[in-house]
């Protein structure tokens, strides 16, 4: 039994690969690659899943893949034309083949509701083709066997180490009945290497005494590959048990390599079908044969190495600080020691975060679903556009990231994007676009969401606003400031409630998820051509660049990726407004100063000298500056969480342990600057409205 549940489980997991080359095939055929390698692909991702559901008994979902490939076959016949309401379809069907998938996963039944709704939509466009499906019990007959093999060049013809195998492959009923097709196993062989054919016809009854449901063709291989004879076995793998397989080594020495392929059979030719393209890059199977060889690791082993990599990377920090203590020679060898151990410590933590990266591709693909899905609910026409889909992040934040990037993709195409007639009327295609981007930046990851609709209303959201008590009723705000209402906790400008919005649970969702992961949510809107929002992330949730710093005597730990210089200003560059306000004017602006000290709680300690400042940008991209009262390093620090072992601290979002044993706390800048980074103006004649200083450091 454990075997079966680990067969299921592997099946599963090569359902995943196959869905994201199923879906990376549509979005190439929708962009207008509709040539037979690309089709092909499709269609095989999609049989491919069918053969082994039908292994695994798995009715609902043979159904409606057979269903889904009998279609896509059509197209590849040119039986029907790749249009764009049949490409539609074919999308949202496999939206829904991938429920079925994990639905089947998790062993929970179906809906047959939203299944025979996907079902007549793939009959509508058979019968408008003209075209007459067959139950998958019934697909095999002798007069419908089509041999769509591809015609590779050997893999490798002159490698030393090839070698010939006879394979002989007898089909029984069980493998038809299950969905799957001789031709694409013996195509799959050929990707291996040079093969010849012969198809044996010597058990074919009379035509009389003719049973279609009982297979009496078989075949015998010689196969020329450097492939292993378990590699071999591995392609029979779903129909163990389903036929007489018998695989055996030619003896040597190695015969010369025979033609690509050759069948040598009295099958009329009307019942070959043409040849497929050489190689498919959008085949997982052929992705994994060419790429390097991988190995599945269980995700708590690969934890438990980053947790070990952290504490060394605090034991190199105390190693250091002891050294520095006994104050050597600046030429002692143990200082060139103890540099390189912490230059190994830091490729080994970066070798080890590699392990959990992944890039952001999945995740992409999940969102065009969602794109799909609300496109179809408001009625308007959407064209997604993903760039930097190979960008790696950590798993956790991949994982982290589905709801928040759902919130926003669902809130551009409702509230971003207008409806058709509206965007023809204001001299804009009919199609509207939203843009994810993902790229590596300055040691962060930098997702954003742009779309060219309206942009945002500022002033009902303002109004808005104050309908709803969230801001003073006389209270004037800037544009950035404005667009940062949008992130309170129960504000919404939708007028009616729907499955997208109108509940008031959305952006400060997003807001609060992008936060607890250590990064922050930006806007920028433009009336009339569109709004992005952006989302900046730590590359890892374990270890960060962080300044230490001290306050009132504390010693604590800022992110580098808050912090945009440092300042330490002259008196002339300080104004005080009313009582407890003070602002510094840098390069023609002002932006609001912070107590840190005040902030936290601290009891402040004689300092003579002038304040350090921290230029910060927060969340609405507004700046403002810290007050500090040093900067002592820049270090790699190991992030310790607080809400586990002790709970959450206003300012703080964790802790690390120091070189010299202590711990130090983990500033969160945003939420030191959130009294100030609010909506603010400045009311005094002699001050400029305060609109948030230019970027700069």
């Amino acid at each position: 039994m454990g075997s079966l549940n680990t067969i299921r489980d592997t099946f599963f997991e090569e359902c995943e690969d196959l869905l994201a080359a199923l879906s990376e095939g549509l979005a190439a055929m929708l962009g207008g690659m509709l040539e037979s390698e690309t089709v092909n692909a499709v269609f095989r991702a999609v049989h491919s899943i069918k053969g082994g559901a039908g292994a695994f008994a798995l009715a609902d979902l043979v159904t409606f893949a057979h269903r889904f490939e009998t279609v896509l076959d059509a197209v590849r016949g040119g039986r029907l034309d790749a249009d764009a309401d049949l490409l539609h379809i074919l999308q949202r069907s496999a939206d829904h083949l991938t429920d079925l998938v994990e639905a089947a996963r998790n062993s929970e039944p179906a809906d047959p509701d939203a299944s025979a709704r996907f079902l007549a939509n793939l009959e509508a466009c058979l019968a408008d083709g003209g075209i007459a499906d067959t139950a998958p019990d019934q697909e095999f007959s002798f007069a419908a066997v089509t041999l769509d093999f591809a015609l590779l060049e050997p893999a490798d013809s002159d490698h030393p180490t090839q070698h010939q195998f006879d394979i002989r492959f007898a089909p029984r009923a069980g493998l038809f009945a299950n969905g799957h097709d001789p031709a694409l196993l013996i195509a799959t062989l050929a990707e291996f290497g040079s093969l010849q054919t012969t198809l044996d016809l010597s058990r074919l009854p009379d035509w009389g005494t003719f049973d279609l449901e009982t297979p009496f063709l078989d075949w015998n291989i010689r196969l020329t590959t450097s492939a292993s004879e378990t590699s071999l076995h591995e392609v029979f793998d779903f129909v163990d048990g389903l036929c007489e397989l018998e695989i055996r080594p030619v003896p040597e020495p190695v015969l010369e390599p025979q033609p690509d392929f050759e069948l040598e059979t009295n099958v009329p030719a009307s019942l070959k079908s043409q040849a497929a393209p050489k190689a498919d890059p959008l085949d997982p199977a052929a992705d994994a044969r060419a790429a390097n060889p991988t190995l599945r690791v269980a995700l708590e082993r690969v934890d438990r190495l980053i947790n070990a990599v952290g504490e060394l990377i605090i034991n190199q920090a105390m190693v250091a600080q002891r050294i520095q203590d006994t104050a050597l020679a600046a030429d002692a060898d143990i200082l060139a020691h103890v540099d390189d151990y912490r230059l190994l410590a830091r490729d080994l933590q970066e070798a080890v975060m590699a392990i959990r990266a992944q890039p952001v591709k999945p995740l992409f693909q999940r969102m065009s679903r969602i794109v799909r899905e609300a496109a179809d609910a408001t009625g308007k026409q959407v064209q997604f556009v993903t760039v930097g889909e190979a960008t790696e992040v950590d798993k956790t934040l991949i994982e982290r990231l589905a709801d928040p990037l759902t919130h926003m993709i669902r809130n551009s195409v409702d509230h971003g994007l207008e409806t058709p007639e509206v965007r023809l009327a204001a001299g804009k295609e009919a199609c509207g676009t939203v843009r994810l981007s993902a790229a590596h930046r300055s040691g962060s990851v930098i997702l954003s969401i742009r779309d060219d609709g309206a942009g945002l209303n500022r002033p009902r959201i303002l109004e808005t606003a104050r309908r709803k008590g969230l801001i003073a009723a006389d209270l004037d705000l800037a544009d950035a400031e404005i667009d940062a209402l949008l992130f309170l906790p129960g504000f919404s400008t939708a007028a009616s409630v729907s499955n997208l919005s109108g509940r008031g649970v959305g952006l400060d969702v997003v807001r609060n998820a992008v936060t607890s992961l250590g990064g922050r949510v930006s806007i920028t809107s433009i009336p009339g051509k569109g709004t992005e929002f952006t989302l900046t992330l730590p590359l890892t949730l374990a270890v960060m660049d962080g300044m230490v710093i001290s306050v009132a005597g504390q010693t604590l730990v800022i992110p580098t990726i808050s912090v945009l210089e440092t300042i330490r200003p002259a008196p002339s560059d300080l104004h005080r407004v009313g009582t407890d306000e003070v602002l510094l004017r840098i390069r023609g602006q002002f932006i609001p100063t912070i107590d840190v000290a005040r902030c936290l709680g601290f009891t402040a300690t004689e300092d003579s000298g002038q304040p350090l400042l921290l230029i910060v940008e927060t969340e609405n991209q507004t700046q403002c500056a810290l007050m500090v009262n040093a900067v002592h390093d820049q270090r790699q620090v190991v992030i310790k969480g607080l809400e586990t072992n002790y709970g959450a601290v206003n300012g703080v979002s964790a802790a690390t342990v120091l070189g010299d044993g202590r711990i130090a706390l983990i500033l969160d800048p945003d939420a030191i600057a959130a009294p100030r980074a609010a909506p603010f103006a400045v009311n005094a004649p002699h001050f400029p409205k305060f609109e948030g200083a230019s970027h700069a450091g």
